[in-house]
């Protein structure tokens, strides 16, 4: 091998050995939040709080679709939500034709031990403290 070739290799070798890293942390961070949620869907059957179906926004913001999906919003914007089997869902999609008259799939994805992570300002928060505060939304404010 020519030296180009040699730190080619080299990079690819360290970009393979980053990415499984990164994967890695994810998974362990995910495994973390998941744990958090069941307790969540617990205390949140334990205390009554009442489900609704889970309804998604598309990307354009304009309309809302059925997903058959029931469980809890936990912001109040409606843009996360979670199943009543404790799958996380983050409720913004593509636009979907016909999708105000049917109902459009959306799957869960890994919980984020840090929710809106990289977004603006003020928007990220800790799924823990998200989690307590939806526990303790009145049911006046719904």
């Amino acid at each position: 091998m020519d030296e180009a070739e040699e730190r080619r290799a080299e990079r690819a070798a360290q970009a393979a050995y980053h990415t499984q890293v990164q994967r890695q942390r994810s998974e362990q961070e995910s495994t973390k939040a998941q744990a958090l949620i069941d307790k969540f869907v617990a205390q949140a059957v334990q205390g009554g709080l009442a489900t609704e179906e889970l309804k998604v926004r598309p990307w354009s913001g304009r309309g809302r679709y059925r997903t058959g999906v029931t469980g809890w919003y936990l912001r109040r914007n409606q843009s996360i939500g979670v199943g009543a089997d404790g799958s996380y869902y983050v409720l913004l999609v593509p636009k979907v034709p016909f999708g105000r008259w049917r109902t459009v799939r959306v799957d869960p994805t890994p919980p984020p031990l840090e929710v809106g992570r990289g977004g603006r300002d003020g928007e990220s928060i800790t799924l823990e403290t998200l989690l307590q505060k939806r526990l303790q939304w009145s049911t006046s404010d719904d």
